[in-house]
């Protein structure tokens, strides 16, 4: 529309209470003549020549309706104002139209579709909680990640995910195949019999593949382990390096904070990488450093598994360099700040490229205020996943809590072991001292058995693991150290013999039964000293647990030991005039190095 003067908006103004009767009249009828040209801008005094009068309606329009909005199209009304009035007629200000109703969340979603064509092949996952709610974080929820712009939609707003975003996570089966995977890693996760993914794996690959930073809430056996593996082992294929490589440069780095969980992480990772020339190095603590580092030195390091203290060894060492790191994995965060291992992870951190030169994923179990500090830190815009299971504890696992003496809590284990269907079990208590002398007393009963906890050698613990799953030995007597990140399958029981002073680690110890769709039994003891633990753990849980106390039968006494004793203190490290025994200095190589 042409520039007008003051003159023309008083002209305007004053013309402000002519108003058109008929809102049903169409623009066409009004004549205008062919050969008048608009020259000069209208004056204030110019005078307007009346409109042709429409036919009279039966009920006239008040001058508060909006004019020509209701039956015609805005954008016809919008280029017949924008022609340059004749000088008979005077402008006529567009009247706004009204405000469209904002669209319903499923209408948004198809919005976001377009926007996001690169995930339409996951838009299953988030559906059903699009329609379900109107919340902000439902928005998150659907494909709200914007490709980058092309040429011709430069000027369009693009939906970016903001960070952190929260996401409440649907579970739906999505197939690992509807990823477009690397060949040779979807047919590892076929021949491993995996077809569907879990809640963690759907939400968390459909950002991470395609490079962005995830933190993950998931408990342990979520199958978070397999989203990072996956993730890892897809980029390294998808982008092979074409240059020459050198010993001891890793492209990726998984950080766990305990010995087993490495190991677990580490044989998931050998079974995906299978079908590929990948290789794959652990670190742990405890074991012989010389033979970790042949296999560091045997061939060019693409994924190092390690704890973070056996990895400071090997940087301080020179063995391994960090600084062409491409993906960096952080897994049980919260356990790793629990433990005190945060400040050897903030060095292995600053020896790794910049958070904007690298993707780092990170997991844990809980979002603390420390957590989401340490993530704000270390990744980039990080999208926030959160997995919130319906119940805390799977209703695969039937819980029972046995009220009972400390004197008679012995006797009630030896005979729930004893009893039929008790296969393989797994026995928790608090203390070192405690595991180790009811390990000892069940195997002097002629119960096989095993023992893990801290103080035992890391090369005994992954023999009595592998025992264990093998079904060598039937009880597994353990501290907390085996309560969490361990995958082993078809648990009958897990019995509490004495009840966990935090209510998550309850939580840990019950998930190691009822796995992959088994059933399992959690049986408790609660003695006069522990009982009063059991309301914290039935708010963590959400419900009350059955406390019942145990028929006589169960209350008999064992039979006589059979057997001498077999599991001795092991904390008490022999004395020795010479070299520390093979395996068990942090270096290993013939030089001893101060503890930490």
């Amino acid at each position: 529309m042409h520039k007008t003067d003051e003159n023309d908006q008083q002209a305007t103004l004053e013309l402000q209470p002519v108003s058109i009767p008929d809102t049903n009249l169409p623009l066409a009828p009004v004549e205008l003549p062919v050969d008048t040209v608009l020259t000069e801008p209208a004056s204030a005094n110019a005078e307007v020549p009346p409109l042709p009068e429409p036919e009279p309606e039966p009920e006239a329009v008040t001058d508060t309706e909006p004019v020509l909005v209701s039956e015609q199209e805005p954008e016809h009304l919008t280029v017949a104002l924008a022609e340059p009035a004749p000088d008979a007629v005077p402008e006529i200000e567009p009247v706004e139209p009204e405000q469209a109703p904002e669209p319903e969340p499923e209408h948004f979603a198809a919005e976001i579709e377009l926007v996001a064509p690169a995930l339409e092949h996951v838009e299953t996952i988030e559906q059903e909680a699009i329609t379900e709610t109107t919340e902000p974080v439902s928005v998150a929820e659907s494909d709200a990640i914007a490709e980058p712009a092309d040429d011709d939609t430069q000027g369009e707003t693009m939906l970016a995910p903001p960070a952190p975003v929260a996401l409440t996570v649907v579970p739906t089966k999505v197939q690992f195949s509807t990823f477009n995977l690397e060949p040779a890693l979807e047919k590892a996760i076929s021949e491993l019999g995996y077809e569907y993914c879990t809640p963690i794996q759907a939400q968390s690959l459909r950002y991470t593949l395609r490079g962005y930073d995830v933190t993950g809430k998931a408990q342990t056996g979520t199958g978070k382990t397999a989203a990072f593996l996956i993730t890892i082992i897809n980029d390294l294929l998808k982008n092979p390096i074409q240059d020459t490589r050198f010993i001891g440069e890793p492209r990726a780095i998984v950080l766990a904070p305990t010995r087993e969980l490495v190991q677990q992480i580490a044989s998931d990772a050998a079974n995906l990488t299978k079908n590929t020339d990948l290789h794959v190095v652990t670190l742990v603590g405890g074991e012989d450093y010389q033979k970790q580092l042949r296999q560091v030195d045997k061939r060019p390091v693409d994924i190092v598994v390690a704890t973070p203290g056996r990895l400071i060894d090997f940087l301080q060492q020179d063995h391994l360099y960090l600084g062409l790191v491409e993906l960096l994995v952080i897994d049980e965060a919260d356990r790793m700040l629990d433990m005190g291992f945060i400040p050897q992870v903030r060095t292995i951190v600053s020896r790794t490229p910049h958070k904007d030169c690298r993707q780092t994923l990170l997991f844990s179990a809980t979002f603390t205020p420390e957590i989401i500090e340490l993530t704000s830190r270390w990744a980039m815009d990080p999208i926030m996943i959160e997995i919130q299971p319906e119940r805390v504890a799977t209703d695969n696992v039937e819980q029972l809590v046995y009220l009972v003496t400390t004197e008679d809590k012995y006797k009630l284990l030896y005979n729930l072991i004893a009893a039929e269907g008790a296969d393989r079990v797994i026995v928790f208590n608090n203390r070192r001292d405690q595991v180790r002398k009811l390990a000892d007393n069940l195997y002097r009963h002629g119960v096989s058995c095993g023992l893990l906890s801290g103080e035992v050698a890391q090369n005994k613990r992954v023999r009595t693991l592998e025992e264990f799953r093998d079904g060598t030995i039937k009880v597994l007597v353990a501290t907390d150290v085996a309560g969490r990140g361990l995958h082993i399958d078809d648990v009958t029981h897990v019995i509490n013999y004495s009840l966990p002073e935090e209510a998550d680690d309850y939580v840990h110890r019950i998930g190691r039964t009822g796995r992959a769709g088994s059933v399992g039994t959690s049986i408790s003891f609660a003695c006069e000293e522990d009982s009063f633990l059991l309301p914290n753990i039935e708010k963590t849980l959400g419900q009350k647990l059955p406390c019942v106390y145990p028929d006589a039968s169960l209350l008999a006494e064992p039979p006589p030991f059979s057997r001498a004793t077999h599991f001795k203190d092991e904390s008490k490290p022999a004395r020795s005039g010479g070299s520390s025994r093979p395996g068990q200095g942090r270096s290993g190589g013939g030089k001893p190095r101060p503890r930490r």
